[in-house]
């Protein structure tokens, strides 16, 4: 009987430790660890890879042709190296804002869609989102910068939310069809203000985003400002004048200035940001 517990009882802490693993998620690591004497600044990293990618795979709408890039072993490395070009880069030393933050956003896309590249064909990166058991793309997908490996999740919370500019909610594109657009060309220091406000413009310019009710006073608005309202500001009023500005016509920007409306939150289309074959065919 002794035994038999002890088996018991063994079989059940081994199997606490499998789950615990499988909870945790199996870590996929890219880039490379570069080593601090070898690390440069982030205003010296070449972004030239990832523009050439985006040019060719992206059209206007921010739709992938995934199809044709994961059918590419050529592109499929271009982006791997891209990917060891980022981790050269310090965290320590000095860099301009303006730098950092094409660096990170850059490094956000390109790392979502290597991770989805993985996992190619697949109709939704949720598909990869476990929660409790197995690999979570956010979590567990983590580009090694300056030394130290970067998930999706820190990317987005610790660095680019810290960085105080909302408008990287409109940059930074998780695969999905109700995302910003994935811009078609990278993000560059010397064009990413005026880069991040085309593209804020370009949000609020498309139905499945923004729409204005002006009958019912109310804007419709997609979740992203839902979710993230307190980048915006701490409440709905400070929140909508800082939209305002972005908003597609002149009675939308009145109606912000002043919260003149109630704010409903749109559906989420979590679906592939894939180019049909019809769409692809336009281009």
């Amino acid at each position: 009987m002794g035994r038999m517990f002890r088996n018991a009882a063994l079989a059940m802490m081994l199997a606490a430790a499998a789950s615990q693993v499988a909870r945790a998620g199996a870590k996929v690591y890219v880039g490379a660890r570069v080593s601090a004497g070898r690390q440069v600044s982030m205003d010296r990293i070449d972004h030239s890879v990832w523009n050439s990618i985006l040019r060719k795979y992206v059209d206007q709408n921010g739709m992938v042709n995934y199809r044709a890039l994961k059918g590419s072993s050529n592109d499929v490395q271009a982006i791997a190296g891209y990917l060891k070009t980022l981790s050269a880069a310090s965290t320590r030393l000095h860099a301009s804002r303006d730098a950092q933050l094409a660096y990170w956003i850059n490094a956000y896309n390109a790392l979502t869609m290597h991770g989805i590249l993985r996992e190619y064909p697949t109709s939704s990166i949720r598909n990869h989102t476990a929660k409790l058991f197995g690999y979570n793309i956010w979590k567990d997908l983590q580009l090694y910068v300056g030394g130290q490996p970067y998930s999706l999740e820190q990317i987005e919370h610790q660095v680019l939310r810290k960085m105080g500019d909302p408008r990287i909610h409109f940059a930074i594109v998780c695969a999905s069809i109700s995302c910003p657009r994935l811009l078609n060309e990278a993000y560059v220091a010397n064009r990413v203000q005026q880069q991040l406000e085309a593209n804020a413009r370009d949000f609020f310019s498309r139905p499945q985003n923004f729409r204005h009710d002006q009958r019912n006073r109310r804007f419709y608005m997609s979740a992203i400002l839902s979710w993230f309202g307190e980048d915006f500001g701490a409440n709905q009023a400070a929140q909508l004048r800082k939209i305002a500005p972005w908003l597609p016509d002149a009675a939308s920007r009145q109606a912000a200035m002043q919260n003149s409306v109630s704010v409903s939150s749109l559906s989420y289309n979590w679906n592939l940001n894939e180019q049909t074959a019809r769409t692809a065919a336009r281009r």
